[in-house]
């Protein structure tokens, strides 16, 4: 009998130089660089060329890759349009997105390289920004040429030049999710691009597999339930600690999934968590309130005591969706920008990809079983009643053929 690989787990359908992912020692390597080492210090525009090139920009390449992207940044009329429409009827912002990139195939035929890479990453932020400020009832902010992509993202949301602080934590959360080896939405976003279709069709096409709770649509859950045992204790009293077990308990009882811990891939603890617990120590140092940190670590140590008595064999350890949260909720986002955010983050990963797959221009055709019916027929046909006789006689009934 075939062995079939459930969601294609352990199938190897490509080589990439774009990023390395040891789920059993807990590695991320992005583009040869530790994403320890790459996300705290890069910025988000060094990595882009890090990705797309290879290596690291020089100073001119740098600034020729910063130009381009905000010569792209302006949306055509026609995304803006559609993105008006999607604020007035308030639609969830992954949907927002998805329309207002798949309009970019407006600005006319792609080439499907460079140019198209760079006017999808610049144009993201603006997408989502635009949206989230037409939601709040107010007008879009331009974006400015003096600002770095992240820096740009939370001007345009907000109208406010954001603090380097703030700024540096965003660019971390970007390096940090830019790339994670064939995830769902990477996948996708090969398998159009293998088609020979268009770039932009293509990062649609990943949008859509990211907006999915099982890939991109966790990080909002997670800080939910630290806000949910924070209303808990303030309610019946207690300690965090007390509260969050009780929680806990009861939720696996239930057999809810319990957001911000365990991975497909990692079976110790998510390399990324490390990198985005940092910045969020960072963002509320600033900020001079640690409450929420604190009470969030809380969470963390009881969830990971109470997952490895409840569940020893799941190695259910903390990802990147828990401090995902922590960092866009200390940035200042809404619950409802954290997918967004990613993908403003992973249109630079995809965007490699589909680079990369149209170097190889293999079509990615995987077969499947056939388990249903065999040996069946088509049923007889039957013919039509005749029309009705000259003087009203009833018509002959329809009979088998």
């Amino acid at each position: 009998m075939t062995a079939i690989a459930r969601g294609l787990e352990g199938i190897v359908v490509s080589e990439t130089r774009l990023s390395d992912v040891d789920g059993e020692q807990g590695h991320l390597i992005i583009g040869g660089v530790p994403v320890e080492e790459l996300a705290p210090h890069a910025t988000f525009e060094e990595v882009l060329h890090l990705l797309w090139h290879d290596r690291f920009p020089a100073a001119d390449e740098r600034a020729a890759l910063a130009a381009a992207l905000v010569a792209q940044r302006d949306l055509p009329p026609e995304t803006v349009a559609l993105v008006r429409a999607a604020a007035a009827r308030r639609v969830p912002a992954m949907d927002a997105l998805r329309m207002g990139a798949a309009t970019l195939s407006a600005l006319g035929p792609t080439t499907g390289g460079l140019q198209d890479a760079s006017g999808l990453v610049a144009r993201f932020p603006a997408i989502v920004a635009t949206y989230w400020r037409l939601r709040q009832g107010q007008e879009p902010v331009a974006p400015r040429a003096d600002l770095g992509h992240a820096a740009n993202y939370l001007y345009m949301l907000s109208g406010v030049v954001p603090h380097p602080d703030v700024v540096r934590a965003l660019e971390t959360y970007l390096n940090t999710v830019v790339d994670h080896g064939m995830n769902a939405s990477t996948f996708t976003a090969r398998v159009i691009a293998s088609t020979r279709s268009d770039m932009v069709s293509a990062i649609v096409g990943a949008v859509g597999a990211l907006k999915g709770p099982l890939h991109g649509g966790a990080p909002g859950p997670a800080l939910d339930m630290v806000f949910e045992i924070q209303a808990r204790v303030a309610r019946d009293g207690g300690t965090m600690a007390d509260a969050a077990e009780r929680w806990l308990r009861d939720a696996v009882a239930r057999g809810d999934r319990i957001m911000g811990f365990g991975h497909r891939v990692y079976k110790v603890r998510d390399p990324r968590a490390d990198v985005l617990n940092t910045a969020a120590t960072r963002l509320f140092e600033r900020a001079g309130d640690l409450q929420l940190y604190r009470d969030a670590r809380c969470v963390e140590d009881v969830v990971l005591r109470v997952l490895r008595e409840l569940k020893p064999s799941r190695h259910l350890e903390t990802n990147v969706e828990f401090y995902t949260a922590l960092v866009l909720h200390g940035i200042g986002l809404d619950v409802e920008l954290f997918t967004p955010t990613f993908a403003v983050g992973r249109v630079g990963g995809w965007t490699a990809h589909v680079l990369e797959q149209a170097a190889e221009d293999r079509l990615i055709r995987p077969s499947s079983v056939y388990v249903g019916e065999c040996g069946r027929h088509t049923p007889p046909p039957v013919v039509p009643h005749p029309p009705a006789c000259e003087g009203g006689a009833p018509a002959a009934e329809a009979v088998p053929a």
